[in-house]
């Protein structure tokens, strides 16, 4: 089956067909470091992280670019006479721009890497593709699509017939005075920035043939897209709130250069708590940070996935909690899977092999179908559910062996949910599995020697920390929780 996606760009289900076969190029809009990431970034970088995963998972090879915006995201989103959020920052810090790029870009990717995301292939910075915007920016000069007065250039919307093919917005009834500031040396309010001239003040200013000046936002991303993933590359992804104007000026950019553009657009949606939009005048503002003080990253990993990536993901204390509760479900299935492989002889059990084959194509049709992670995860639980009931007895080595690779896999390699190596309790297993031996070898000396008071005050001691001493027919084994 192939893999089908939700294309923004004609608002139907499609049959995904590479531009190159066995290949995929994936460009997805990344941070403007400027401050710390919050969990919105989470639910944008783990959505597009499944996506990524699922690709590789299918054998395609990836590249996958995903940019830092690092100058020209002006707070005025549609290119009026805002400030750049990163000189912003700056200023208020009273420190250079690269300081506080630089500060947030680490930040982001090492939260990023406890959210267990994938590196990008690719991490362009717009500071490092100024010649390349500059190329666009007069390719569009050339062809009467954009303008300039007194060193900024604009793009000419009405020039572009089909501005708003990919928002549905009809350009005609968007109002100037619902937008901030509006420049009035603009020939129409709804033009965008692709070049601003850099007024004394700011410190981020390159020479352009209109004098110094910086880019606009909405021109590095088109530029560096086409740079590194090529004409009519395969997918552009973002979150919802980016698909206007941004993701309709990249395309009016390309386009009108007379450049063949994306082919799918993906759009992950909001995120909500509590049933409210995250902003910090509702005091619901979290950022990620903040969250892993609190909670383990791989749970906030799981509430997400557990919302399709085109749907608002709703967090909450409860809904945090019932994902911590069934991660360590699935963390403690593996970690007994690793210690019963370790002793386990040869041997097939035909009911769980067969449960392990229509839970993975119960998973691989859900992610097949528009990466459906909630019927996916439906699929893994029940899987998971039927792993533990025939846990309860002797299960063959090549069962359990297959049992394993379909965790790791699936929860693992697709989902993102394992941290290498480790467990709920955040340990080794294999370390786990031998601390866990001598204490049972410790509890069988006590018990030997008839000092039951001294192995029952073990086994509770173990029982508090988080695991549990089952004693069988085929002797004391441990398992989390």
């Amino acid at each position: 089956m192939s893999i089908r996606l939700y294309n923004t760009l004609n608002r139907r289900v499609d049959d995904f067909v590479p531009r190159t076969p066995g290949f995929v190029g994936i460009y997805v809009c990344g941070p403007t470091v400027y401050s710390d990431a919050h969990l919105g970034h989470g639910k944008t970088a783990v959505a597009f992280d499944v996506i990524r995963r699922w690709f590789l998972y299918r054998d395609y090879r990836v590249r996958f670019v995903s940019n830092v915006t690092d100058v020209g995201h002006i707070t005025d989103a549609l290119g009026g006479d805002g400030h750049d959020r990163v000189a912003e920052r700056a200023r208020s810090e009273r420190v250079e721009p690269i300081e506080v790029a630089d500060r947030y870009f680490w930040g982001y990717f090492d939260d990023m890497a406890r959210l267990n995301v994938l590196k990008p292939d690719v991490t362009p910075r717009a500071t490092g593709h100024i010649i390349e915007q500059i190329a666009l920016t007069q390719e569009l000069l050339g062809r009467g699509l954009a303008y300039e007065v007194n060193g900024s250039v604009y793009f000419r919307v009405t020039a572009w017939p089909n501005y708003g093919k990919l928002s549905g917005r009809n350009i005609d009834e968007l109002e100037a005075g619902t937008r901030e500031a509006v420049r009035g040396e603009k020939e129409d309010p709804r033009d965008f920035a692709l070049w601003k001239r850099a007024e004394p003040e700011h410190v981020q200013r390159w020479p352009s043939p209109w004098g110094e000046g910086f880019p606009g936002w909405h021109v590095e991303c088109t530029a560096m897209s086409l740079k590194y993933l090529g004409e009519g590359f395969d997918i552009h992804g973002g979150g919802l709130d980016l698909q206007f104007p941004h993701h309709e000026a990249e395309i009016a950019q390309a386009e009108g250069a007379g450049h063949v553009f994306a082919r799918y657009w993906l759009h992950s949606n909001m995120l909500t708590i509590n049933g409210e939009k995250m902003s910090k005048s509702k005091g619901n503002f979290t950022t990620l940070k903040d969250f892993y003080a609190r909670h383990d990253p791989m749970a906030l990993r799981l509430a997400l996935v557990q919302s399709h990536y085109r749907s608002i993901s709703e967090l909450s204390e409860d809904s945090i909690t019932a994902a911590e509760t069934a991660l360590n479900r699935i963390r403690e299935t593996r970690a007994e899977l690793q210690r019963r492989l370790s002793g386990a002889k040869p041997g097939v059990d035909r009911l769980l092999d067969e449960r392990i084959m229509a839970a993975r194509a119960a998973f691989e049709a859900a992610m097949d179908n528009d990466f459906n992670t909630p019927e996916a995860l439906a699929a893994l639980f029940t899987f998971n559910r039927d792993l533990n009931a025939a846990l309860a007895g002797n299960v063959g080595r090549e069962s359990l062996e297959r049992a394993a690779a379909l965790l790791d896999d699936l929860a693992g390699n697709v989902l993102g949910l394992f941290v290498d190596g480790e467990t709920s309790a955040g340990m080794n297993v294999q370390m786990l599995d031998a601390l866990a031996g001598v204490a049972i070898e410790a509890r069988a000396a006590y018990r030997l020697n008839r000092d039951f008071s001294a192995a029952d005050g073990l086994r509770e001691r173990l029982k508090a920390a988080g695991i549990t001493l089952e004693d069988t027919p085929d002797g004391t084994r441990w398992r989390l929780g």
